[in-house]
Parts: C-alpha cells; structure tokens; sequence
C-alpha cells in the first residue's frame, strides 16, 4: 500500500517491522517528565498549580514547548532543558511506569516474528535506560532516540529515518509507526509509513484525526489486535 493510502480495514497493519514511541505508548511517563518540568519551571520562578497543564510537554521536544508554552527565548528554553534533565537523569526517569499489557504484546509480536524497533523524541541514552529498567530493551532490535545535544529540527522524522536504515528496511509498505500524539504521525507521513494512533496515552482522537493516523486505536488489546 503505498504512502497516502488508507487501509481497507485494520488487518492491513499486519505489518513485519513495527515502530513504537516510548512515551505515551510504551509507558506512562506522565509523573517523571511532569515533575521534570515542573523543577525546570521553579528555576525561573514559574510555579504551576495544576499538573495536568504540563502533559502536553509529553511527546513534544522539549524545546518547542518551553518556548511554545511558557514564551521562552531559546537562550532560556537551553537552560530550562538542562535543569530538566539534572530531576530526570537523576530520579524523573523511574517516575515511570509501563502499560498493562504492553509487554505480553511485545513477547508475542517477536514470537510472530514481527522486527520492533523504538523511534522516540526522548534521548536515547534516557530511552535505553527506561527500557532496560522495565526489562523491555530485549524485544527491540534497535532503539533510536536522539542525541542530548542534538540540534534544534531534529525531530520524529529523523529518528524514525535512523531506525529504518539501521534495520534495513527499504519497502516502507513493511513498517508502521505506533504513537500516542501527533508528533508521531507527522513524523511517519514525513518519511512515507502508514502510522497508528493509540488512545490510552497522551493524545485524542481529534488529535489523530488531523494528523492524518491511518487507523485510531483505545486499546492496548485492541492495538494487539491490529498488529497481529
């Protein structure tokens, strides 16, 4: 099927190499980066009453958002993600948890032989550790995120890219992104990959919608489903 397409029905995403972002669709980081930005945010005097107002940091880079968000210059955007990063390297990465189900899907999609690979907006080096923490770096046979100074635009394309030419995959009618927001999807329509949306992280189906998710799904069970 090739890019654009929509699928006829969800067996078309039946596919042999599978892309999952990690936040939002692998674990729920929800109290890690929130916490993470919120002790970015004192540093500048900015204190937030009500948690939810940070998930939409979940996902984005974060220097988009601190400049989105909050006005931030990029000078001050920099610093707010070094002070993010001394709470999250230190204790915000373990403020994670993995979703109900996620691993018994992994077991089984390398069982069928499917290739998983991770393509995350988040540090590699941060990504590595989350996944070896909750024991599910062994289902991936890359993990790909970017480096802790990487430049400004290197985003969900790039990673996505990066870990399509490390496995070798040339027929992107093979591959599917699986996401939770719309960083996600943008990102596979950039490279040419059909793209699935999951509604149990961070993102809603209005978000999906517009960015063009080939199918929406609520469920981990129901994502078992599609890709098996």
């Amino acid at each position: 099927m090739g890019f654009g397409a929509k699928p006829q029905n969800k067996n078309d995403m039946n596919k042999t190499h599978i892309l999952f972002d990690l936040d939002g669709t692998l674990t729920d980081p929800g109290l890690g980066i929130t916490n993470s930005v919120a002790f970015a945010l004192s540093h500048f005097g900015i204190t937030v009453s009500d948690r939810s107002d940070l998930y939409r940091f979940i996902g984005p880079p974060l220097m988009d958002s601190f400049m989105e968000f909050y006005g931030f210059s990029e000078e001050q955007a920099t610093e707010a993600v070094r002070v993010y990063r001394e709470y999250f390297a230190d204790r915000g990465w373990a403020e994670n948890t993995v979703f109900d189900g996620i691993e018994d899907l992994l077991a089984a999609l390398v069982a069928e032989g499917k290739t998983l690979l991770v393509a995350t907006s988040k540090p590699q080096v941060f990504a590595e550790k989350i996944l070896h923490h909750f024991g599910l770096a062994k289902y991936f046979t890359h993990i790909c995120g970017v480096a802790l100074q990487a430049p400004r635009g290197y985003g969900k394309a790039e990673v996505i890219r990066e870990a399509l030419h490390k496995t070798g995959v040339t027929d992107l009618s093979t591959a599917v992104m699986v996401g939770d927001r719309h960083h996600d999807i943008d990102g596979a329509k950039a490279v040419g990959l059909e793209s699935i949306g999951v509604l149990y992280g961070y993102g809603d189906r209005e978000e999906h919608e517009a960015a063009g998710a080939d199918v929406i799904i609520e469920s981990v069970a129901e994502l078992r489903s599609v890709l098996l």
